[in-house]
């Protein structure tokens, strides 16, 4: 199974409701992370995440939940592969002979 992302708009008035939101987020089946986004927003990144239960919790237990911004795959980004180097011999061997 893949990983999703989910993005929830809450109506949050302090510091305690954000937290306490993160915490609700967390504790649901199959989420992996929650974090703060930006103002009201909260990601939540995991496999297998019912969006429904997530949303009626935060309504239920912090105030109105006001957008489900989006849900989809996270796309992993791989590093990308470097070539091996190539030394040029004469180069090297220029080189150290100089010292």
């Amino acid at each position: 199974m893949e990983k999703q992302k989910i993005v929830v708009k809450v109506s949050m008035n302090s510091d305690k409701q954000t937290r306490k939101a993160l915490k609700i987020a967390v504790s649901i089946s199959g989420v992996e992370s929650a974090s703060f986004v930006k103002d009201q927003l909260i990601a939540v990144t995991g496999e297998a995440i019912d969006y429904i239960e997530l949303t009626t919790l935060l309504t239920k237990r912090i105030g109105y939940t006001e957008e489900l911004l989006s849900v989809g795959l996270v796309e992993e980004s791989k590093p990308p592969i470097e070539a091996p180097r190539q030394v040029d011999p004469y180069h090297y061997i220029m080189k150290c002979s100089k010292m």
